[in-house]
């Protein structure tokens, strides 16, 4: 098994202000515990830094003008119509470099796709993209270019078919939308009730259209679900819709801002939960190219993707966070000392709402889905 990791110190010159959730720090904070765990020097494994993506490929999904007026807005111009385009308010900030960051992210997941495509390594991570939310010509949910859809673009130029499987707090609307019409790439969503919270969709009835009715899949989930929900819901859709799709590649966006301490979210995972989800993902994947995503707790960001590194490398971590990286874990507040979370049992009738709703999805799955793929019920 051969891996990579991408990762540039780039992305510390780059701040979407003090108050927005999306903190750049939780990138080098992941890095540094990595490496203090000694996961970046894994002898199987390639550390490689990103160059940003070409503007030309940027625009085989992206429109053109959208991407001259984020080049604009990052090197300070006053463009008027920037509201039109999702940008300068709330979710979505123009701030110094935007442009610059947002290519460094494509080129980063680019450079993951390229490595699989190309035979390189089997299973590549790059834990600064998933960023799945933004539109062809819109900014969305903190995301100004579709990294995702752009690296699943570029596999697909090899022909091979694509399952994108997004287990983020918030649904992967960005990455639907792209492909909704397209058989030859299944996207699959595990996340918290669009009616609940943002962006508003992933519902079980959107199926996909025309040709792509029925790939597109999603699996809603009731606020405080928890580990042993998840997993069981997650097994009875993820694994036989993978089975029967035969992927040559899985994409896989590896939000954390399902945890149960999130600020923005209200699922009740833990980083073990996560982690033997991100395990049984690679063990369904022929060939890997891992993403971030979501995750607005910075100790769970840190935690969460150090433990899927050494789980796409086959590591067993020690539980005590090393003593190389406790500056840190004092500078940011961790809890506690450890990689892994404490029990904390949920209320009985919170956790036998998330069990209803989650059997309510699947078994609606099983109904709409499971036959367009010649799976029975």
């Amino acid at each position: 098994m051969t891996t990579a990791l991408i990762h540039s110190d780039a992305y510390t010159r780059f701040d979407y202000g003090p108050e927005h959730p999306l903190r750049m720090e939780r990138l080098g904070l992941t890095w540094r515990l990595m490496r203090a765990y000694g996961l970046t020097e894994i002898a199987q494994a390639k550390v490689l830094t990103p160059e940003p993506a070409d503007e030309a490929i940027i625009c085989r999904y992206h429109g053109r003008q959208y991407v001259e007026l984020l080049k604009k807005v990052s090197a300070g111009e006053r463009v008027p119509t920037a509201p039109l385009y999702g940008l300068g308010f709330g979710d979505n900030p123009i701030f110094p470099g935007l442009w610059e960051v947002s290519c460094l992210a494509v080129g980063g997941s680019l450079l993951a796709a390229r490595l699989v495509a190309d035979g390189e390594v089997d299973r590549a991570f790059h834990f600064a993209g998933g960023l799945h939310h933004a539109l062809p010509d819109r900014a969305s949910g903190f995301c100004y270019l579709n990294d995702p859809v752009l690296a699943i673009l570029h596999l697909r130029q090899k022909g091979w078919r694509v399952c994108y499987v997004d287990i983020d707090a918030h649904h992967g609307d960005g990455v639907q939308f792209a492909f909704y019409r397209d058989r030859d790439v299944l996207t699959i969503s595990t996340h918290e009730r669009g009616d609940r919270l943002f962006p508003g969709t992933g519902f079980v009835h959107e199926l996909g259209e025309e040709d792509g009715k029925g790939y597109s899949v999603n699996l809603p989930l009731q606020p405080f679900t928890d580990d042993e929900v998840y997993a069981e819901t997650f097994e009875a859709v993820v694994p036989p819709l993978i089975q029967a799709f035969r992927p040559d590649v899985v994409v896989a966006q590896l939000g954390i801002d399902s945890h149960r301490t999130d600020p923005l979210t209200h699922l009740a995972l833990t980083v073990q939960g996560f982690t033997r989800t991100v395990a049984r993902i690679a063990e369904l994947s022929p060939r890997l190219v891992a993403l971030g995503g979501g995750g607005y707790d910075l100790p769970n960001v840190a935690r969460a993707w150090t433990a899927a590194w050494a789980v796409l490398n086959g590591v067993e971590l020690a539980p005590e966070l090393p003593p190389a990286f406790s500056d840190d874990l004092r500078r940011f507040g961790f809890r506690s000392g450890s990689l892994w979370d404490p029990p904390e049992p949920l209320p009985p009738e919170t956790r036998r709402q998330a069990e209803e709703y989650a059997r309510a999805q699947v078994e609606a799955l099983r109904r709409t889905v499971f036959p367009i793929h010649g799976l029975t019920c």
